[in-house]
């Protein structure tokens, strides 16, 4: 990619896509600019060719603490009240749909805190890859705010109204263990982000569209009812077994090798 960031780093190792954000001296919480940079990112890997999946990682001691206060989108100015819905609509929501909405699986690998919108960030990735006592915090009553960027949905389904109400309200912490147990969390690893890796590299070697379409089928499964996830998942299967990956992942199994899709 030839793009120049500022807030990101962007590298290709092979087939992956490595973003890792870079703002470790405010702890990686994230500008208008910093939150573009990654939609950007993202979206040029989903159009790379040679790219089939994308690794989110951070430098410094945390993942995202959401929102950079500093910023003069979430600050008044000349008299004026800041209008946050819109830096949702603008930024964070843009954000953390890019990621669900990636054809390419996102893998987190949370080397470290993360906080108030970066839950959000973390949780939209399609698998999570954490270091050992990791603290999730929300945050959001301390400032007069209410929990934001889909991390409503995802921890109320995932922990029941009582216990996200207790996380969002009360301000402790959960910890990295306390979301593997939740099943919103893959794996606890002293090395998130070579664990990772290997993941992707893993990945790599699947059929393209198929992966996708398991993606895309499991969101839509957990909105749905059991009858509109069968028609999706019959749909999806239709399309599938018309593509030269079927063909070749079919082939592949009786000739006893590997398959190779392109």
């Amino acid at each position: 990619m030839s793009t120049t960031f500022e807030n990101i780093r962007f590298e290709e190792k092979g087939a992956t896509a490595l973003i890792t954000i870079n703002r470790p001296q405010v702890y990686n919480a994230l500008t208008k600019a910093a939150k573009l940079e990654i939609v950007k990112a993202i979206r040029e890997a989903n159009k790379a060719p040679g790219l089939r999946s994308i690794v989110l990682a951070a430098e410094g001691k945390a993942f995202c603490t959401g929102q950079d206060l500093n910023d003069r989108t979430v600050q008044a100015g000349n008299g004026e009240k800041p209008d946050l819905g819109n830096t949702l609509e603008s930024e964070w929501n843009p954000l953390v749909n890019t990621i669900r909405n990636s054809k390419i699986p996102v893998i987190a690998a949370v080397q470290g805190v993360v906080a108030g919108a970066g839950v959000s960030v973390a949780l939209a990735c399609d698998l999570i890859i954490a270091s050992p006592k990791v603290k999730f915090v929300s945050g959001f009553t301390r400032l007069g705010l209410t929990p934001d960027a889909g991390s409503s949905f995802v921890l109320g389904r995932a922990l029941g109204h009582q216990k996200a109400l207790e996380f969002f309200l009360l301000g402790e912490p959960l910890m990295s263990e306390d979301l593997h147990t939740a099943g919103l969390i893959n794996t606890i690893s002293d090395s998130p982000l070579d664990n990772a890796l290997a993941w992707a590299t893993k990945i790599n070697g699947l059929s393209p569209k198929s992966t996708a379409l398991v993606k895309r089928n499991l969101q839509k499964a957990y909105e749905s009812t059991y009858d509109e996830s069968i028609q999706t998942e019959t749909a999806a299967q239709r399309y599938l077994g018309n593509s030269e990956e079927y063909q070749e992942g079919l082939k592949a199994f009786f000739e006893k090798r590997e398959p190779k899709f392109h």
